[in-house]
């Protein structure tokens, strides 16, 4: 083994070393994220794998779907 090699297995021995099996976060001044995306406005939903296959993203999902929603009768 070369000096990165024996850098890098002691200093992943001594990381798991270090790690607890469990920590405890005291969450009581928890603040929310104000930079993040609030749940309610994403959704995510699982596609077939047959599905996938055609649509390579979000927005070709989404693009599909808005025409879809276009030609339907309104109610």
């Amino acid at each position: 083994m070369n000096n990165s090699q024996d850098f890098n297995r002691d200093h992943n021995q001594n990381l798991e070393e270090d790690l607890l099996p469990e920590y405890k976060f005291d969450y009581s001044e928890a603040r929310p994220n104000r930079f993040a995306v609030s749940p309610s406005k994403i959704v995510t939903v699982e596609l077939e794998s047959d599905v996938a296959e055609v649509f390579k993203s979000s927005k070709d999902v989404n693009n599909a779907l808005r025409a879809i929603i276009s030609i339907m009768p309104k109610r």
